[in-house]
């Protein structure tokens, strides 16, 4: 029976995902092992995770030797720990007796300066590196909001829109489903943001207007998986609404979410051709691309904006995506997102792999 192993940062993480893949992994010869990268004995190169057992439905505490076949779960950032664990699946990466069913895409400045070459160009917010924060409030203009975002953030975490009010900085963001304000004068505004950013790399873009006609933000996710033939296919979309003058629409803070047709439906006909014309062009598109530059990959979430203006905007692509909205429209299709990692699995035991060339220095999974 083959082995995969699914590597993450905590025990706990996403256990619901991991039992519910184990469950169906012995029906396709597949054991299910999960660990966390920094288990790994350097000494041996055994791991100490956990190994799911069919006939008691249940994880056990166990060592054993890496799984051939890996699927990483890791969602990094830029604390100590988890720079630790992400050199150590460089580390996996760079072993030509493993296999990643996902190579992970670079964090997201790394991505945008690799899109703004592409025809996906007109899609991307203009996009600047945050160097200090005297420089990012020097270049503010009054009453022109900015979006300040994580290179490395996930789940809308750490999101944060800033406008400069003459001498002073006003700061929105979305934390345990409230949206919070702060209005700092400029010297006291550039310390929280040395504090902000002194451990963690930041970017900032033009605040976009990506509201509905109730003034909720909103966008549309779609996911995006290689079947059992290694072919990309859309394995579902959605559309994901937050509070009302909020910043951000995930799921995580307290976004609701709806069918993406049932919205088209009540746009003039005129306009819901262009969008699904442009929507079906972009999402044929990013894979291919992506895949060029990139290691291969297995697995997209992606975030589409459309503003006021009806202008079509790329707001996230996400190498590790979650399955929530998915599941929450859509729980009929459950089983096809849960045996999906399986099926690509074994797809790529199956088939004789190309040489994985020099794509591994490229690797930084976001």
């Amino acid at each position: 029976m083959r082995s995969i192993g699914i590597m993450t940062l905590s025990k706990t993480s996403e256990t619901t995902y991991h039992t519910e893949m184990a469950k169906r992994a012995s029906a396709l010869n597949l054991l299910c092992y999960r660990f966390i990268p920094s288990s790994i004995n350097p000494m041996t190169e055994k791991a100490d995770g956990e190994r799911y057992n069919p006939a008691n439905d249940r994880w056990e505490s166990c060592q054993f030797d890496i799984p051939p076949i890996l699927y990483d779960r890791c969602f990094y950032s830029d604390s100590v720990y988890s720079k630790h664990n992400a050199s150590i699946v460089d580390w996996l990466k760079k072993r030509e007796d493993l296999t990643f069913i996902g190579y992970g895409l670079p964090n997201k400045l790394t991505l945008y300066e690799q899109l703004r070459q592409t025809v996906l160009n007109p899609y991307l917010p203009i996009t600047t590196t945050f160097t200090s924060p005297d420089a990012f409030i020097k270049s503010l203009q009054d009453t022109v909001p900015v979006v300040l975002k994580p290179a490395n953030g996930s789940q809308g975490r750490g999101i944060y829109k800033v406008t400069k009010l003459k001498d002073h900085i006003l700061i929105e963001t979305d934390k345990q489903n409230q949206h919070m304000t702060k209005t700092f004068p400029a010297p006291k505004a550039a310390l929280w943001l040395e504090q902000l950013t002194e451990n963690n790399s930041y970017f900032y873009q033009p605040y976009l207007t990506l509201v509905n006609q109730h003034q909720e933000p909103f966008d549309l996710r779609f996911l995006l998986q290689k079947d059992k033939s290694g072919k990309w296919h859309q394995a579902g979309n959605g559309i994901r609404t937050g509070r009302k003058n909020g910043l951000i629409s995930n799921m995580s803070a307290g976004g609701l979410v709806s069918k993406t047709d049932d919205w088209l439906k009540t746009l003039p006909a005129k306009q819901s051709a262009f969008i699904i014309e442009e929507l079906q062009y972009i999402l044929e598109t990013i894979p291919v691309l992506l895949e060029k530059h990139f290691p291969p990959l297995f697995e997209l979430g992606i975030d589409i904006g459309i503003d006021t203006n009806g202008a079509i905007w790329i707001l996230d692509i996400n190498s590790k995506p979650g399955r929530k909205v998915m599941l929450t429209l859509y729980p009929e299709s459950s089983d096809d997102l849960y045996k999906a990692p399986l099926l690509y699995a074994n797809y790529l035991a199956d088939k004789n792999l190309p040489s994985k060339e020099d794509h591994h220095e490229k690797t930084i999974s976001n």
